[in-house]
C-alpha cells in the first residue's frame, strides 16, 4: 500500500516561515540577554576594582596600627622596666637607717 501526501508547498514554507520566526526571537531575547549580562560584569568589574583599592587602603592601615602597637608595648615595658629600675635602687639598694 502507498500512501499519498498532499499538502501544499505554501502550507510547508508558511510553516517554516512561522518556526523561523520563533527562533529569531528566541535568538534576539538571548541576544538581549547576553548584552545584559555583559553590562552587569562591566559593573561588577568596576565594583571589584574599588573593593581591592579599600582593601589596600585598609592593609596599609592596619599595617599602620599594628607598627604603633609595637612601639606602645615598647614604650610600656621601658617604662615598667624604669620603675622596677627605680623601686629597685630606691628601696633595695639603699636601705633607710
Amino acid at each position: 500500500m502507498s500512501t499519498i501526501i498532499e499538502t501544499d508547498l505554501k502550507d510547508i514554507l508558511a510553516k517554516f516561515d512561522q518556526r523561523f520566526d520563533r527562533l529569531e526571537q528566541r535568538l534576539d531575547r538571548i541576544d538581549a540577554d547576553l548584552t545584559d549580562l555583559k553590562v552587569s560584569q562591566t559593573k561588577l568589574d568596576g565594583n571589584l576594582i574599588r573593593i581591592e583599592e579599600k582593601m589596600d587602603t585598609l592593609d596599609q592601615r592596619v599595617q599602620r596600627l599594628e607598627d604603633n602597637q609595637n612601639k606602645q608595648i615598647w614604650a610600656l615595658i621601658l617604662a615598667i622596666l624604669g620603675a622596677l629600675i627605680t623601686a629597685t635602687i630606691r628601696f633595695g639598694f639603699f636601705p633607710k637607717a
